[in-house]
């Protein structure tokens, strides 16, 4: 604890990553008086995951106007579920109205992180560096694309590719193209190319559960009338919100719920309903409870799958060949392109970066057992270091922007003990993170990510590594930081 006042200085801040919550953290920074401050990105364009997934048929899963700054509601979404390019170009608008281009720097990641008498000494990746008072790390957790070992995928002759790293210049018009993965990614893949593809091949590892989805576009009139009366807007984010919050964010936490066992109702119902031969019904038939992995939710994928020239292949890859993909019952499947949807390694964070916190603790050993952060936000050790979506916070269940509005909000609060000059260094204390991560591994038990299945949810020793509360405990953990919980000096 601080034994008093310290004298007073401007505080130089730096946001890692010009994505949604980069471009957040510098409009709120810019409002809360805190004018020095650089954004480090290491892209040539800002967006985060929507600037990364450009493959057929990206979409949002929460509904556009939830997936929206609530300072910054958009009356022209043609979509209830708006469309990735429609998303990196709300974004970018956002960026320009409020001037957050000008202060980003392009194409420049950070190598490493020391704190080093009291302040953080940047070094890029190409050389240049930077000494801050505090950094904000918006670097996101959908970012490292995960590829697979998958024997002989280097002797391919065709096209080959991440989702998250989509090439647009190769042809797909009667093409035979392959997809590993059965996520949401996959899914809209699937349904976006059946009718361009001359065939497509869906390996499935593991079936998925899907929600149905119906995706309306807003008329004419509606986006005049969400134009000329924005606070229609509001009280739609505010229904959604609230319904998302009851209906499936508090549901999933409490695996035995009634709302649980509606979700689960509805998805059965999905499939049971939309898929007509019983071989292929059987094989999308998950063993585990819906929403025990991310739930899938799509309108059009189990029609895409059923098309004469989609195939659903379950056995397993045994290697990848010049002509395709061999599986393990000894079959080729012939392919000209080959998607790996495999997702990401969602445990790096700020990673590959070396970030070296209070004298010299590393933040790999700090994490040595696997990322904890109070609060999704603070490191015991790493002091005036703020993540935003960081460890253990609600990234399976609710809207990521609603979360980061909620955190940056907390995080100025936790500057502005440095900025009166309360202390010069704050960070999560030892003892209150490792009871606060005690209580998360305790009540994840209880959650239906818990309950079965094999997820990216979960961690290394198999605990759901997500907000295992209700949302409406975010929103008052997020109120105001309980100053007991951190260490000042």
């Amino acid at each position: 604890m601080t034994n008093g006042a310290v004298a007073q200085r401007p505080l130089r801040f730096a946001i890692i990553g010009a994505g949604m919550s980069g471009i957040l953290s510098a409009i709120k920074l810019s409002e809360a008086g805190f004018d020095d401050y650089i954004v480090y990105e290491k892209a040539e364009r800002l967006g985060g995951t929507w600037r990364e997934n450009t493959y057929p048929g990206i979409a949002c899963d929460v509904p556009s106007h939830l997936y929206s700054y609530s300072f910054e509601p958009n009356p022209e979404w043609s979509h209830r579920f708006a469309p990735g390019a429609e998303i990196q170009a709300y974004f970018e608008g956002v960026a320009q109205r409020h001037a957050v281009n000008e202060r980003i720097v392009f194409g420049t990641a950070i190598d490493q992180a020391e704190f080093v008498n009291g302040r953080w000494n940047l070094t890029t990746t190409d050389g240049r560096t930077d000494t801050v008072d505090v950094i904000i790390a918006a670097t996101g957790v959908l970012h490292h694309p995960n590829i697979p070992h998958l024997d002989g995928i280097e002797s391919f002759a065709g096209a080959s590719f991440h989702s998250a790293r989509w090439d647009h210049s190769v042809p797909l018009d009667g093409r035979r193209v392959g997809v590993i993965g059965t996520g949401s990614t996959a899914v809209q893949i699937v349904s976006a190319l059946v009718d361009q593809c001359g065939a497509i091949t869906m390996f499935q590892r593991t079936p998925q559960w899907i929600g149905p989805q119906e995706n309306p576009a807003f008329s004419e009139a509606q986006i005049e009338q969400f134009k000329e009366h924005p606070e229609i807007i509001t009280m739609m984010r505010d229904e959604i919100s609230r319904g998302f919050a009851d209906r499936f964010s508090n549901a999933v936490i409490n695996a035995d719920s009634p709302e649980m066992q509606l979700i689960e109702a509805v998805c059965k119902a999905h499939l049971e309903d939309s898929v007509h031969d019983p071989v292929l019904r059987e094989k999308l038939r998950p063993d585990y409870r819906a929403a025990c992995k991310r739930l899938v939710i799509s309108g059009d994928f189990y029609s895409a799958i059923q098309k004469p020239n989609a195939e659903l292949v379950t056995a397993g890859i045994q290697c990848i060949e010049p002509g395709g993909v061999r599986t393990v019952d000894g079959q080729l499947h012939e392919l000209d392109v080959l998607v790996l949807a495999t997702g990401f390694r969602v445990d790096r964070f700020m990673r590959p970066m070396n970030v070296v916190g209070r004298d010299g603790l590393l933040l790999d050993d700090a994490w040595a057992a696997g990322p904890v952060a109070m609060l999704s936000i603070s490191v015991p050790d790493f002091p005036n270091l703020f993540m935003l979506n960081g460890p253990n916070g609600p990234v399976g269940n609710f809207s990521l922007i609603e979360v980061a509005e909620l955190q940056i909000a907390y995080v100025l609060e936790l500057v502005e003990e440095i900025s009166a000059g309360h202390c010069t260094q704050i960070s999560a204390g030892r003892e209150a993170t490792a009871a606060f991560d005690a209580a998360r591994k305790e009540a994840a038990k209880t959650t239906v990510w818990a309950t079965g299945c094999r997820s990216w949810y979960l961690d290394a020793d198999g605990i759901p590594a997500t907000w295992p509360w209700t949302f409406d405990r975010f929103r008052q953990e997020m109120a105001a930081p309980k100053m007991d919980h951190y260490e000042r000096i």
